[in-house]
């Protein structure tokens, strides 16, 4: 019975000195500051930004670090740029059942002003765990040595402010401005030809029209019919031939025969070269048009049967007397 009682004491006393020794390498887990240059060069010079800050291992996640400000107790020549940046820079996974442990870096920028050997403020770190304990931890200062940039007075000689240096154009820099200027010159005589052949479409001079005489027998072909020959529709039929044969007239032998009457368009006739005969039964036909529609006349159906071919007749024999015209004054020539 002693002995197992010695025996039981023992192993709480172990447990014991176990829980201790843990609880020690806890609190003594490698804590250290640094200050690291944010410019690789072997000296630090004026104006050179640095961070300063510190770095711890193994903390249990979900532990909180409030750094204390160093702001104010930075020498005057050095000045603070940053607030504190807390980063992890690894994560430890230490099984399931227990919490995962994190490095930590802190770290604030600084910026020094003036040559010269400055000490650092020491760093403090206040640590809440996650069971509630709370406890303040010191990181040493560290000293930070400014240079500047050495002037060597034996061979300085002052020179005089350079003048601006002009570099020659290159062709590569010529050139984008050479295409803008011909991609522009095209654009613009594309639509300079647009904007021309949109006005050719509406002008009646640049307009393609076919010959007089074709016009008038296209015309004409639309009265073919007995259908137009009844009493209430004869003044249309004769309006519409003779109104045909007027533009005919105006556009072949060049008269205004659309504003004359009959006597004053025949008058005008004689002088052109025309046969006389087919003349003369187109006045016939513009003498009964005149009184079909200004006296109530009602032509026979011979005389209307009659009118279609008189008018057809006139605007061929016309157009060949003038074709026969030109083959003569080519072959006189």
């Amino acid at each position: 019975m002693r002995k197992a009682f010695i025996y039981l004491a023992l192993l709480l006393m172990g447990a014991v000195i176990s829980s201790c020794a843990g609880k020690e390498a806890k609190d003594t887990r490698p804590v250290r500051s640094f200050l690291q240059p944010l410019q690789e060069r072997d000296s630090v010079l004026i104006a050179d930004q640095l961070l300063y800050g510190f770095e711890l291992d193994g903390v249990t996640e979900g532990t909180k670090l409030i750094p204390a400000e160093i702001a104010d107790s930075l020498d005057q020549n050095i000045l603070s740029l940053s607030p504190w940046i807390l980063d992890t820079v690894k994560v430890t996974r230490n099984g399931k059942e227990n919490p995962k442990t994190l490095d930590i870096k802190g770290s604030v920028r600084i910026a020094p002003f003036l040559e010269g050997e400055y000490e650092l403020p020491r760093i403090e770190l206040r640590r809440l765990a996650p069971d509630g304990t709370e406890d303040t931890l010191f990181f040493d200062p560290l000293r930070l040595d400014v240079k500047t940039m050495p002037v060597d007075t034996a061979t300085f000689v002052i020179h005089d402010i350079k003048g601006q240096v002009r570099y020659p154009v290159t062709f590569a820099e010529v050139f984008p401005w050479i295409l803008l200027y011909w991609v522009l010159a095209v654009i613009i005589i594309l639509v300079v030809c647009l904007v021309m052949i949109r006005r050719r479409k509406h002008d009646p001079e640049y307009v393609r029209r076919d010959p007089a005489h074709i016009v008038a027998l296209r015309q004409l072909d639309n009265y073919r019919g007995s259908t137009l020959w009844a009493p209430e529709k004869q003044k249309a039929f004769y309006s519409g031939v003779t109104d045909t044969l007027r533009a005919y007239m105006a556009e072949r032998f060049g008269f205004g025969a659309m504003e004359m009457t009959t006597a004053e368009i025949f008058d005008e006739m004689k002088d052109k070269d025309a046969p006389e005969k087919v003349v003369g039964e187109v006045k016939e036909l513009f003498e009964r048009a005149d009184f079909v529609k200004f006296a109530k006349y009602v032509a026979s159906d011979d005389e209307n049967a009659a009118a279609l071919p008189v008018a057809v007749r006139f605007v061929t024999e016309t157009y060949q007397a003038e074709v026969e015209n030109e083959v003569k004054d080519g072959g006189t020539e």
